[in-house]
């Protein structure tokens, strides 16, 4: 009878798979308990006229530790409405209290046991066809750009970012931000030292979506729509994992 064994390098790749796979299980576990605590929300009826965006993110704060143990969250928690909702992560706007008629947006990073979560929805308190619209728009815009990272191997962060920010104009949006996304995994997530930019989704950056780590494991990445109207002064955005999940 033939003997076979496995060698260093086979054993060594059985592992590596084995880690692979047990990084995106810890990934989409992750990203569905965020999805679980917008639900619970939604179903709580947190988001609502007359409470400020502060005393909101304070309470979805609250809930994710009470119903799911979550005692830090990887980034600042953002909470934007109306006039608010058309700034992207990094403006530091002032305190806004939500009113009958308005665009919410959250932004929240909660990390579940060790795994970071990155997870974006928006909600439209009030019945305008437009801003409802709006939410429509932005969730087909992510699904354009993860059918485009599926279909294209040699995506580049760049071609996404320029591809899902050319869909905002056909739809009477503008592209809220000069990034799209960024990598996402277990916590704290690869940095890029002296290149800080290099794991952005933005124009001009040749970084392959699929080039893998320094250790030759996957990268996983975040994909983030923000469409706004200016004029109006509203915007709405979402964002959720590229790299994994269904298209």
């Amino acid at each position: 009878m033939a003997r076979f064994f496995m060698g260093d390098h086979d054993r060594m790749a059985l592992m590596s798979a084995a880690v692979a796979v047990a990084v995106e299980e810890s990934l989409l576990a992750a990203q569905r308990k965020a999805a679980a605590l917008f639900e619970l929300v939604v179903a709580e009826g947190l988001i609502r006229a007359g409470v400020l965006e502060s005393e909101l993110s304070k309470e979805i704060h609250a809930l994710a530790r009470e119903k799911f143990g979550v005692r830090r969250h990887w980034h600042k928690r953002v909470v934007r409405s109306g006039p608010n909702s058309v700034l992207a992560y990094l403006a530091d706007p002032p305190d806004r209290r939500i009113t009958d008629d308005d665009c919410v947006y959250l932004d929240f990073g909660p990390v579940f046991g060790e795994w970071e979560a990155d997870y974006g929805r928006t909600y439209v308190v009030g019945s305008d066809p437009r801003k409802h619209q709006l939410v429509a728009d932005i969730d087909a815009a992510f699904k354009a750009g993860k059918s485009l990272y599926l279909r294209e191997p040699d995506l580049t962060a760049g071609a996404l970012y320029d591809f899902v920010a050319g869909l905002a104009p056909g739809q009477g949006w503008e592209f809220g931000n000069s990034t799209a996304g960024h990598l996402i995994g277990h916590f704290p997530h690869e940095q890029a030292p002296g290149e800080p930019r290099r794991f952005s989704i933005r124009h001009g950056n040749p970084q392959r979506i699929r080039e893998p780590d320094a250790d030759g494991n996957p990268r996983h990445w975040i994909l983030e729509i923000h469409f706004v109207d200016r004029v109006l002064d509203y915007g709405g955005f979402c964002e959720e994992l590229l790299t994994l999940g269904v298209a």
